[in-house]
């Protein structure tokens, strides 16, 4: 079953990224001490919750992962395609960097994201050892960011795209995503005849990220993509929904780290 329980916690897993012997989860919004709209298992920073409440969110997704909260590695998302590699964890005072795609080989480093309907991509280079995770709303994916990670996984540790394993975490469904003129002219621009992504029904057009995501994957070399097909917007007894909520809500946590990454003993 690709979903588990810690104590409260619900999140979701990937098969073949457990079969592979990567530590990820992608967090419900269950088990949380936030209150509210943000009830309860809420990540983010900079929604309006009380910080303190979401230190104690993240402290209790990574314990069910057996990983440190200190090994957190974060950063400011801003619906683009740039990419942060890590070599430690950064320093809470230091601040975040602008990007909306991470990357590490190092052990002792796990990866973070928030979302409340952008798609979650994981990623997994089993022969260079090395993880991503990147974050993709409708920006996101018409700039390629997921592509952007593949590439610079390329570049700075050396993989080969064919070797990656990717997955498209729960998001927004297109029956749930309908999108302007204005977005859909991008897409179109974009994905040139790629326009299965593009689904217009009654005159509306909706927006498929899950198919719009996996073909960023495939034209960069990617081969092995594995797809929730959970929405988001469909389920919000387990997600945030930016859409579905009129945008008072939470967000839930992506994580993603290399095995060994803590002496600590999973929760």
């Amino acid at each position: 079953m690709p979903f588990h329980h810690s104590g409260q916690l619900k999140y979701f897993t990937f098969e073949r990224l457990s079969q592979a012997g990567v530590t990820h989860a992608i967090f419900t919004r269950r088990g949380g001490v936030s209150t509210a709209r943000w009830k309860s298992l809420n990540f983010g920073r900079r929604v309006g919750d009380h910080p303190e409440r979401v230190a104690e969110n993240h402290r209790r997704a990574f314990r069910a992962l057996g990983r440190s909260p200190e090994s957190m590695a974060e950063v400011r998302q801003v619906h683009g395609a740039s990419v942060a590699c890590f070599d430690q964890p950064p320093h809470p005072a230091a601040g975040h960097p602008a990007a909306d795609a991470l990357l590490t080989d190092r052990a002792h480093i796990t990866l973070l994201m928030r979302f409340a309907d952008c798609v979650p991509i994981l990623l997994f280079d089993p022969h260079k050892q090395v993880v991503g995770l990147a974050h993709a709303g409708w920006r996101g994916t018409i700039k390629g960011v997921a592509a952007a990670a593949v590439r610079q996984m390329q570049a700075r540790y050396d993989c080969r795209p064919q070797h990656i394993l990717a997955a498209i975490g729960p998001s927004i469904c297109p029956q749930h995503y309908e999108v302007g003129e204005d977005v859909a002219a991008q897409a179109r621009q974009a994905f040139g005849n790629h326009t299965p992504c593009l689904i217009i029904e009654n005159g509306r057009t909706k927006f498929d990220l899950w198919q719009a995501n996996e073909w960023v994957l495939r034209q960069v070399g990617v081969r092995n993509v594995e797809v929730a097909r959970i929405c988001t917007a469909c389920h919000l007894e387990d997600w945030f929904s930016h859409r579905a909520e009129q945008g008072s809500t939470g967000r839930f946590g992506a994580l993603i780290g290399l095995e060994n990454g803590t002496s600590a003993r999973r929760g």
